[in-house]
């Protein structure tokens, strides 16, 4: 057996470390699989005979996981300042009423961007039980 570690930049929530291991899993060969999204890894065990680390690469990049995120640098221009130039701000908010609670809303170009988009392993629903 032989082991390998892969930097994946993209998964950074459990259902990614889940969605990591059922792809690597379902691969021959692979018999062990950690994976962490707090650092971004996933050290691999597996039999270099049925299976190898670009193989393994190959798959997680087909799933998303190799590439870093694409995230959009907030503007320093005041909201009140850019109308309608599409620049992307993030709104915070903390209000008397709700004691600890805040509350953000986020400005997306809706040509350009989604909102918390992508996320490797997380599609559009197509179909539900």
């Amino acid at each position: 057996m032989d082991t390998t570690t892969i930097e994946l930049p993209a998964m950074y929530a459990d259902h990614h470390v889940k969605e990591v291991r059922r792809i690597l899993l379902a691969l021959p060969g692979v018999e062990d699989v950690y994976a962490s999204s707090s650092f971004h890894v996933a050290e691999i065990t597996y039999d270099p005979d049925k299976t190898s680390p670009e193989a393994l690469k190959t798959a997680l990049d087909g799933a998303g996981y190799l590439e870093p995120l694409p995230i959009v640098i907030e503007s320093d221009v005041p909201a009140t300042e850019a109308n309608g130039n599409q620049v992307h701000f993030r709104h915070t908010a903390a209000f008397e009423q709700t004691g600890k609670t805040v509350a953000f809303g986020q400005e997306v170009a809706a040509t350009t961007q989604r909102p918390l988009w992508p996320c490797p392993g997380m599609g559009p629903v197509r179909a539900t039980d």
